[in-house]
């Protein structure tokens, strides 16, 4: 079966990205895939997992997540519960042993895609907390005295925000590639394959206006192409005639439908301070 990454129909990665996907999928390291929300660190895991038939199993950290839980859990509480009850399967043990996504990789049948999607959500010994496991691909299960062992290696896939710094330790272990933002060509081959025969037009007037709100100075959270994709959506909804949305409009105001774009007050207010100065310069 095909171990390389070629991206897919519905899916525009660049050459970087694959050769990143392939160097780690060679080397048998998690990938470690920053970027801008929104730019497809996510969908990455789920277009691999399709591009190459493999299971995908999707670990998303929260800000509570602990590294015990992606191994397993053991569930006292229903085990305390069902020995009040009298119920037999309190004599098994194993019957409170919750599986966890690393578990359920480890047991696939064929080499599967793991997705541990926003690890720096969670504590700064998460990270850290993993690290046994995903050298040796193996762990304990104290409660039962059995070692879990992967009976394929995983093709690993762990996105960050930036939210945190991660750990030298856990960096050294990982492939690196930060997702830059599409350039104009690039976003407007990502469009095309959500929104096949978009008329030109509107495309570029869309894509033009879009580029024009993230270079505004001062964003405090700059639209990302998912928001762009939303915004495309609702201008095919409503309708919107192109000309509504053209940048050399003397009478140009803020995007219409902004709210797909701007997600707080203070990025709207000074767009339309920034839109008020331009006509008055005019």
């Amino acid at each position: 079966m095909n171990e390389r990454f070629t991206g897919t129909e519905r899916y525009i990665a660049t050459d970087d990205l694959m050769m990143a996907v392939n160097a780690s999928i060679t080397l048998a390291r998690p990938l470690l895939i920053k970027g801008e929300p929104g730019t497809g660190k996510t969908q990455l895991a789920q277009e691999i997992a399709r591009s190459l038939g493999r299971p995908l199993y999707e670990w998303h950290i929260k800000s509570t997540s602990k590294a015990q839980q992606g191994l397993y859990e053991y569930d006292a509480v229903s085990r305390l519960r069902d020995s009040q009850l009298g119920d037999a399967r309190v004599h098994d043990i194993k019957n409170y042993i919750v599986k966890g996504r690393l578990w359920e990789a480890f047991e696939a049948d064929v080499r599967p895609v793991l997705l541990i999607d926003e690890i720096d959500k969670a504590d700064i010994e998460f990270p850290n907390d993993l690290l046994r496991e995903l050298d040796r691909m193996e762990f304990f299960v104290y409660e039962t005295r059995e070692l879990v062992k992967a009976r394929h290696r995983p093709i690993i896939l762990i996105t960050s925000n930036n939210e945190k710094e991660l750990p030298d330790a856990f960096l050294r272990r990982c492939f690196f590639h930060y997702i830059r933002f599409p350039d104009p060509a690039t976003m407007q081959a990502i469009v095309e394959v959500h929104f096949p025969g978009l008329k030109r037009e509107l495309l570029a007037e869309a894509l033009a206006a879009f580029f024009e709100v993230r270079a505004t100075p001062g964003l405090k959270k700059k639209p990302s192409t998912s928001e762009l994709l939303d915004w495309i959506k609702l201008l095919l909804a409503e309708d919107i005639d192109p000309a509504v949305l053209r940048s050399g409009d003397p009478k140009k105001t803020i995007p219409i439908l902004h709210g797909a774009l701007l997600k707080n007050e203070q990025d709207v207010h000074l767009f339309e301070q920034l839109v008020f100065l331009n006509r008055r310069a005019r």
